[in-house]
């Protein structure tokens, strides 16, 4: 079972999801802090509300600070919207979820309704997200796991990005249990 620590910037309905899943039994994981770099954001009043540890840290360091005084086995980025910088002992161990199938949209400044916008005037008819270990540059690392979704002609921004969503909070569970079950090493022992 996976102890997790949640980076967050906004609202929590990925920590929703993940709490909804460690309650029904579907996510093999025990939350173990949540964190967020903005002040205030309800995804922090969301995780007191479940029992979490909850810590605004608005820098690598601060977050590392808090960090070394929970036993963690993965770092989630769950709508973390700033480059996390890990300590060393868990440098290959941050997973992050982007609205894409990297390497399609990606990168420094693509994320959220600027990736869905560019989907819809490249006029692609799939799109979809993707699961993989994070590293010092944005959306880099080994994927875990990729799930699409297919697009209509007259598909709205909105239309694409709610559909994006529904795909990542099945997929985002779904990583962190492949990665419980093949281990860390085993995503970036097979890119070499």
């Amino acid at each position: 079972m996976l102890k997790l620590a949640v980076l967050l910037s906004g609202s929590g309905r990925t920590l929703d999801n993940f709490h909804e899943r460690i309650i029904a039994g579907t996510l093999k994981a025990e939350i173990q802090v949540v964190i967020s770099n903005v002040d205030g954001v309800l995804g922090l009043e969301k995780a007191e509300k479940y029992g979490y540890p909850a810590f605004v840290a608005q820098d690598s360091g601060s977050t590392n600070g808090i960090l070394k005084d929970f036993e963690i086995d993965v770092i989630a980025l769950a709508g973390y919207l700033k480059l996390y910088t890990p300590p060393e002992k868990l440098k290959r161990c941050v997973v992050n979820i982007h609205p894409s199938l990297i390497p399609m949209y990606c990168g420094d400044g693509f994320y959220g309704d600027i990736v869905h916008r560019s989907v819809k005037e490249r006029g692609c008819m799939v799109s979809g997200c993707t699961v993989h270990f994070a590293d010092e540059v944005y959306d880099n690392g080994p994927i875990i796991l990729q799930k699409a979704v297919y697009l209509g002609y007259d598909d709205t921004i909105k239309d694409i990005a709610g559909r994006v969503f529904e795909a990542e909070c099945e997929a985002f569970p779904e990583a962190l249990n492949l990665v419980d079950e093949k281990g860390i090493d085993f995503f970036w022992d097979r890119l070499k």
